[in-house]
């Protein structure tokens, strides 16, 4: 009897997810068509609204056509009646926002981040949620971080993080005790690729690698709206697969891994060594360089994007997803990068297969973070919004 109460209750909440999924997709939307799209009985759908309504988190906003019959009641949902927070731990500055339900910022906090103590780094991620908590948007129902390094999802532990000097820490269940709200924690790349996803324009239940090329290198993929994350969490770890047997040396000890090829603090640290060009210290200075047509440091760049190219073009062959879209500090080489990374992928892989992907650079920023953080929250699981409703 408990197991079939418990799957009772599972179904409910499915039910509930579904309706609340449909109503997220669309501006306005009738019970009627919600009932269409997710195959559940009018009844099924009028209960479950019904909850919703009393909950806040729709309202009714008007009717739509009729067609000889009593007009449909449109439903939509409302966007501020919860808030999540969404946190991009950058290598040179962390950044969180508060954001609203569809993905609307609110209200941003950024600090600088020096050297690579890992306690510091704690303490501004302390920082700046407690300056955002202050803010007036209540509730705030969930907090979503999105860090370099490799993550334990499912236990909210960063595995390491060299950058930020953090090994076996339990970041979620520290936020969690400090701000007793839900936390999740996952890769800044995988944050990232999220954030495209959501709101990038591109189909609930498709296919998607976002590579972010920013101080170091790494992928997310979406397989059908769904996040892949490996065996380990750790799929999309590009920076340390080996391209190069006697390149550059790597932060992780050995040499001609792609993150001390292709990424922005390599493109920096190759820069530097150029004749003349040992003051370069961002970049910021490499790009003005690059734009004013400086032919060392284009030929650099360039061949930087082919390592990167090489990369992209097994994850093609292995894959096979159709769409890579490019992201991080890196992309602001622009196009002419972004045609050496393409015609190194095409020659990297089978061209039938290469011929029908589309490589395109981010339309987000920053923001992919911060939003994907927030949105992976409830990303299939629509159980926060429930929870709590002051804090």
């Amino acid at each position: 009897m408990p197991t079939q109460k418990a799957t009772h209750q599972a179904t409910k909440q499915h039910n509930r997810d579904l309706v609340l999924k449909t109503i997220f997709s669309q501006d306005k939307i009738s019970r009627a068509e919600i009932a269409r799209l997710t195959e559940l009985t009018r009844p099924t759908v009028s209960e479950i609204v019904s909850g919703l309504l009393a909950e806040g988190l729709i309202d009714e906003v008007g009717t739509g056509s009729s067609m000889g019959g009593k007009p449909s009641i449109l439903l939509s949902l409302l966007p501020d009646s919860r808030y999540l927070i969404g946190i991009n731990l950058a290598q040179s500055r962390f950044i969180a926002s508060i954001v609203n339900l569809r993905g609307e910022i609110k209200k941003t906090v950024e600090v600088s981040v020096r050297g690579g103590d890992g306690e510091k780094a704690i303490e501004l991620v302390y920082q700046i949620l407690d300056q955002l908590l202050k803010e007036s948007y209540k509730p705030i129902v969930g907090i979503g971080v999105g860090t370099p390094g490799l993550i334990n999802t499912r236990t909210g532990i960063v595995l390491r993080a060299v950058n930020l000097d953090w090994q076996a820490l339990p970041l979620a269940r520290l936020l969690e005790e400090r701000y007793h709200l839900p936390v999740r924690i996952l890769n800044d790349s995988q944050a990232t690729a999220i954030g495209e996803f959501v709101y990038g324009g591109h189909r609930s239940d498709g296919n998607l690698i976002v590579v972010n090329v920013s101080h170091g290198i790494g992928a997310g993929i979406l397989i059908h709206g769904r996040l892949f994350q490996g065996d380990g969490g750790g799929a999309g770890e590009l920076g340390h697969i080996l391209v190069e047997e006697d390149g550059r040396r790597c932060r992780c000890g050995r040499r001609g891994c792609l993150g001390s090829l292709a990424s922005g603090w390599a493109n920096v640290q190759a820069v530097k060594q150029l004749p003349g060009l040992s003051a370069i210290t961002s970049l910021d200075l490499v790009r003005t360089k690059f734009d004013a047509g400086d032919p060392s440091v284009q030929k650099l760049i360039l061949e930087a994007g082919r390592h990167l190219g090489k990369a992209m073009g097994g994850l093609v062959g292995t894959l096979n997803i159709k769409t890579i879209t490019l992201t991080g500090d890196v992309t602001r080489f622009g196009e002419l990068w972004l045609e050496a990374v393409r015609h190194s992928m095409q020659t990297a892989a089978l061209k039938r297969m290469t011929r029908d992907t589309h490589l395109e650079i981010g339309r987000l920023d920053y923001r992919a973070c911060i939003l994907g953080s927030s949105a992976y929250l409830l990303l299939n699981d629509y159980s926060l919004l429930f929870r709590q409703k002051d804090n």
